[in-house]
């Protein structure tokens, strides 16, 4: 399974992004698809996931209420309002086999990333 993440760009602040993510092949529904966002010389971030069944979300707290994940047949979408400065990172899509997790290490597929550039 490959994944395709598309939708990042530049944006003004309080501006909204939707990003697509896109798996080529099947998930199952003890899969989990999260969203990473990374800065030059910092490690990747949790953001927010999706539990592949049942399609239960979880978020990191600075993003809680700015941020929705949703899937959508076989697509997940991260809609991001109301976006900040801070917000600006390469954002990658993945997917863990083991289920829900924060850990970047726990993820098997990534996506290739998508720039996001949010400008004061």
């Amino acid at each position: 399974v490959q994944l395709q993440a598309s939708g990042g760009g530049p944006v003004q602040a309080g501006d909204s992004l939707r990003l697509s993510c896109q798996p080529s092949g099947r998930l199952y529904s003890s899969h989990f698809m999260g969203w990473f966002r990374q800065t030059p010389g910092k490690e990747r971030e949790f953001v927010a996931g999706i539990r592949w069944g049942v399609r239960s979300t979880y978020y990191k707290d600075s993003v809680k209420g700015r941020f929705i994940i949703s899937r959508d047949g076989d697509t997940v979408y991260l809609q991001m309002n109301s976006l900040q400065p801070d917000d600006t990172a390469v954002y990658y899509c993945a997917v863990s086999y083991r289920g829900l997790s924060t850990l970047e290490n726990h993820y098997n597929i990534w996506g290739q990333g998508t720039q996001v550039t949010v400008s004061s």
